[in-house]
């Protein structure tokens, strides 16, 4: 039974990490999914949805939020496992906002939003101070100069959140250890013992091993469920199948396509998992259930699997940073029985930007958000959607793409500073891993790029130089976009001139 006073739906959100368009058995993949292909079989599929950005933290931001990372001092790249929090103390949540409406909210797994992390001189960073420093150019301090034994502050536990279960960033990032609320699980107090791919140099706690960092995660939303005596939001955000990929033994070679692939199988267990404790509890029907991702999978890496076999990002070009379609557009399914039509799908252009206004709408009355909107009538089939909603999408390099109906305007060359050539050269030329703040293009391509995604979804033909008036009307959407009434213009990219 839902909640007896007020009949509102518990809200559960899985937020995957890397997870494509095309990692899912219900888009199409050999992946062996069978509990999200459940849920997609009792509930809604969207095959247009997109996230905010096409790397984590922004992505991250914008669904807690429902507003544009952009907006903030986040303007490229992604924070690293020291970074400073990211949310402001004022800012609503989603759980913040459910919090307030009675609920019992959790959040287990995957944060990197940021922390405020005590410095043993005893200063606190600071996200919103002018000036001040967000990326740590890979934690080259190795969180040295951290004092593990003092609480965390700017985290979960402030932002509405009644109990949090997780690490701080990916699990490629220092520190290497569990947080319990506002504080560390053991202190991270010697150099990491062993390095597995891509993981960054830096301080670890006696004993951690990645391989069932997901597994206790899901153990702790399970315990949260179980234990919840009201409605409650369940946010679980695994690390899988972001980088390094080291599935526990007993979903090991699952997929039959590589450890990623069997990173996604992981995922699909959690859901089974959080399943269970929720019908257990006999309040499966009355639970808005989401399952999605931060952004695309990255694909340039050879060892993650055979893309001939396997397409994560499905047909969509591009990867994970990008501004092709690849890169952003994410596998979305809800279930909500006596609301969500069975085997339903939408083509409806949306965003992470909109689980907020619709947890909301779902749970009470709407509330305020900047970017947002209520897609509740979408998924409930009682409306179609706005065919031509503008979505801004955002890449790794900082760079800005407006989708606006058929039409989709890459105000950058290439990849935008992502991970596909060109620009991921350029983008770490320095070496030092800090990205600048406007990659150098590629002479050898166009200033900017226009795709019609109805004829040409896989972005193939440009038409930048065939419809100047159609960029400059796009343009000027996104700008209208951008301007923050609040702290005025929220980027400043003068219009590349059309090649020739």
């Amino acid at each position: 039974m839902s909640d007896t006073t007020t009949g509102r739906p518990n809200v559960v959100v899985v937020l995957a990490d890397d997870m494509g368009w095309g990692d899912l058995g219900c888009y199409g993949s050999a992946v062996p999914t069978p509990n999200i292909d459940r849920l997609a079989a009792e509930g809604v599929r969207a095959t247009n949805c997109h996230s905010a950005s096409a790397v984590c933290t922004p992505s991250r931001y914008a669904l807690m939020t429902g507003r544009y990372a952009w907006r903030g001092p986040l303007k490229n790249f992604v924070l690293m496992g020291h970074g400073p929090a990211l949310i402001e103390p004022d800012r609503t949540t989603l759980a913040s906002m459910l919090h307030d409406r009675g609920y019992t909210t959790g959040a287990f797994g995957k944060w990197h939003l940021g922390l405020g992390w005590r410095h043993t001189d005893g200063t606190v960073r600071d996200a919103f101070a002018p000036g001040a420093p967000l990326h740590d150019d890979g934690d080259t301090d190795f969180g040295r100069d951290i004092d593990y034994t003092a609480p965390v502050t700017g985290g979960p536990t402030e932002l509405g959140f009644d109990r949090f279960f997780g690490i701080a960033g990916s699990l490629d990032m220092p520190p290497y250890a569990f947080l319990d609320q506002d504080r560390t699980v053991g202190v991270p107090d010697r150099e990491k013992q062993r390095y597995l791919t891509e993981q960054r140099r830096g301080l670890q706690v006696e004993g951690f091993d990645e391989s069932e960092c997901d597994v206790r995660f899901t153990r702790e939303a399970v315990a949260f469920i179980e234990q919840a005596s009201g409605p409650f939001l369940c946010y679980l955000a695994p690390s899988a199948p972001h980088r390094p990929n080291v599935p526990p033994e007993f979903v090991r070679g699952r997929s039959g396509l590589g450890a990623r692939a069997d990173g996604v199988c992981l995922v699909d267990w959690a859901v089974g998992e959080l399943r269970a404790a929720i019908e257990a509890k006999g309040q499966l029907d009355d639970t808005l259930f989401i399952v999605t991702s931060d952004n695309g999978a990255v694909t340039y890496f050879t060892d993650d699997g055979d893309i001939r076999l396997h397409r994560p990002n499905g047909d969509w070009r591009g990867q994970k940073g990008d501004l092709w379609d690849g890169g952003h557009r994410e596998p979305f399914v809800a279930r909500w029985p006596g609301q969500v039509p069975a085997g339903s799908s939408t083509d409806a252009p949306i965003c992470l930007t909109d689980i907020l206004p619709s947890a909301a709408a779902a749970t009470g009355d709407a509330v305020p958000v900047d970017d947002g909107r209520d897609i509740l009538p979408i998924l409930t089939g009682t409306e179609a959607g706005d065919p031509d909603r503008p979505i801004v999408h955002h890449s790794l390099g900082g760079r800005f793409a407006l989708r606006a109906g058929r039409w989709k305007a890459i105000f950058s060359a290439g990849s935008g500073g992502g991970f596909s050539e060109p620009s991921i050269d350029n983008l770490f030329a320095t070496g030092s891993g800090k990205p600048h703040t406007a990659p150098p293009w590629d002479a050898q391509h166009p200033a900017g790029q226009l795709y019609d995604m109805e004829s040409d979804p896989g972005e193939t033909t440009n038409r930048w130089d065939d419809e100047p008036e159609l960029v400059a009307r796009l343009y000027d959407v996104l700008r209208g976009i951008c301007v923050d009434a609040s702290s005025g213009l929220a980027f400043d990219v003068p219009l590349p001139a059309p090649a020739g």
